[in-house]
């Protein structure tokens, strides 16, 4: 049935902010921003870390009330209280953050997910109508699959069914492929822009990748210290210009350059390394590789091919099955002594949750590392006034942003999170190995550029660092060897000079 028919299903409605402002106490987070995302149109959100964009879709979704101003769906003023308010007025939201519950399949997630949830399920029904929408997703997962077995990219990507599941007109999207390899990516935003296209969705995405911007958008509002810095058709605005928005100045990043030690002795060795996914079946078999000081190795992979459980094996987290890890040549087990012992640090992926307890303050996540050594403690009593002055001097050194030592650490935005767990994990003196996962995971540039610069500098200090990463640009960035896993198996390695483009993709996708 065409778009024109009398029968064919009205437009999505005409989504409004105006002149809205939020104020957290003294701290003005949103100052008089407008954005206009109208019918059938996908509209991209730019900014910095701590520019203003969740604050401002959390204000559309209920989640804050804004200080002043006023949201408009379908040309009338709303007063949305809350996420089932926004839902009722067909407006959903994939966010940063996960969502869904470990404990439960993908099934029990997407009927959980409906605001009109039964008490009592009838599973025969429900189960039909999920693999008709299953069958019809451009990128299925299996019903009965627990979401604590899921990868990070499998995760958002039943964050994203579920808002497909739920019909929702107005999709507000926050960094929805930064765990997507770029062909998925493309193929989930490519999905989104066909619903746009057929005048069946309209789609605010936050992001920080200009590609997908350009290719995906048709307008863009730009956020700069919580105030409007510009907007405006995608046809009429270069990436200079908007980068130039977004920053507010010109920056230049500062490179590094590798050093090259003499002679670097190894650090990590695995032999013959398996394990097991949380249903029993093999996640990794027979890892081998070594890392020497002062050397970056760069494993690089498809969401869900082992990764996940390296980190977690290498981290504590999950037992071997089979093989053996030493560092600096003695076994070594993952434990929190073995870890201080040879100095063993972990910037793991989604570190909210991971790295940090996030109702406790950022002075406490910076001290969890050295809270029971002197001069934090002694013989039991803990000094909070030396532990609130180291964390200064990292929060300085760092430039993390934060109200005081004192603020509840998941207040921070996610590139000030991540910045705090750095901190913690970076700033040792005497660090032998650091092991990243995805440590750039949902940052926008400057604060991916920082990372970056950190991460090159600790190499250069001799650190051995084992990246794990879905971003194949930031590997061949950094990296001084490169390696694929696919299927839960080293298939590729390579020098970084001699990588192979066209190889590295055929491995990535198990040919």
């Amino acid at each position: 049935m065409s778009s024109d028919s009398p029968m064919a299903k009205p437009l999505p409605p005409d989504l409004e902010a105006i002149d809205l402002s939020k104020r957290f106490g003294s701290v003005v987070a949103l100052d008089r921003v407008s954005l206009h995302l109208k019918p059938a149109s996908f509209h991209a959100l730019l900014g910095e870390n701590g520019a203003g964009k969740s604050t401002l879709v959390k204000c559309v979704m209920g989640f804050y009330q804004p200080t002043s101003g006023k949201v408009c769906v379908g040309k009338k003023a709303r007063a949305i209280a809350n996420p089932a308010a926004a839902h009722k007025l067909g407006i959903g939201m994939v966010y940063q953050h996960f969502t869904s519950v470990s404990a439960m399949t993908v099934a029990e997630n997407l009927v959980l997910s409906r605001f009109d949830s039964p008490l009592l399920i009838d599973w025969r029904k429900e189960t039909e109508q999920l693999e008709a929408f299953m069958a019809a997703a451009p990128f299925p997962l299996p019903l009965d699959r627990s979401v604590s077995e899921l990868a990070a990219g499998e995760k958002q990507k039943l964050e994203i069914l579920k808002q497909l599941y739920l019909q929702s007109r107005i999709l507000i999207l926050d960094e929805p492929t930064s765990v997507l390899t770029p062909d998925e990516a493309d193929e989930v935003l490519g999905l989104l822009r066909e619903e746009v296209i057929n005048r069946k969705l309209s789609v605010l995405m936050i992001s920080h990748k200009f590609r997908e911007v350009t290719a995906f958008a048709d307008r863009v509002t730009i956020l700069r210290k919580g105030k409007l810095a510009g907007h405006g058709s995608l046809k009429d605005l270069s990436v200079a210009d908007m980068g130039a928005m977004m920053l507010g100045e010109v920056r230049t990043v500062q490179s590094i350059r590798k050093t090259k030690l003499e002679n670097p002795a190894t650090v990590l060795e695995l032999r013959g390394l398996g394990a097991n996914k949380d249903n029993g079946l093999p996640a990794i078999e027979d890892i081998n590789l070594t890392i020497a000081r002062g050397e970056i190795v760069g494993i690089a992979g498809v969401s869900g091919n082992g990764q996940k459980e390296l980190v977690e094996v290498l981290s504590g987290q999950r037992s071997l099955v089979t093989g053996r890890v030493c560092v600096n040549g003695k076994p070594y087990r993952s434990t929190r002594k073995a870890m201080t012992e040879h100095q063993v640090y972990v910037l793991p992926e989604e570190p909210l949750y991971n790295a940090c307890v996030p109702h406790m303050s950022v002075a406490e996540n910076l001290a969890l590392r050295t809270f029971d050594r002197p001069p934090q403690s002694k013989r039991g009593f803990l000094f909070l006034n030396v532990i609130r002055r180291m964390a200064q001097t990292l929060i300085e050194a760092f430039a993390i942003r934060t109200p005081s030592t004192q603020t509840p650490v998941r207040n921070l935005s996610g590139g000030n999170i991540q910045r705090t767990v750095l901190a913690r994990e970076l700033s040792s003196e005497t660090i032998q190995l650091s092991i990243a996962s995805n440590p750039c995971f949902g940052l926008d540039f400057a604060a991916a550029a920082y990372i970056r610069g950190q991460i090159l500098a600790a190499r250069n200090r001799g650190v051995a660092i084992l990246l794990v990463s879905e971003d194949l640009d930031e590997l061949l960035a950094l990296c001084d060897r490169l390696l694929v896993m696919s299927e839960g198996k080293l298939v590729y390695e390579s020098a970084i000079g001699d990588a192979d483009l066209a190889t590295i993709g055929r491995r990535m996708a198990g040919h």
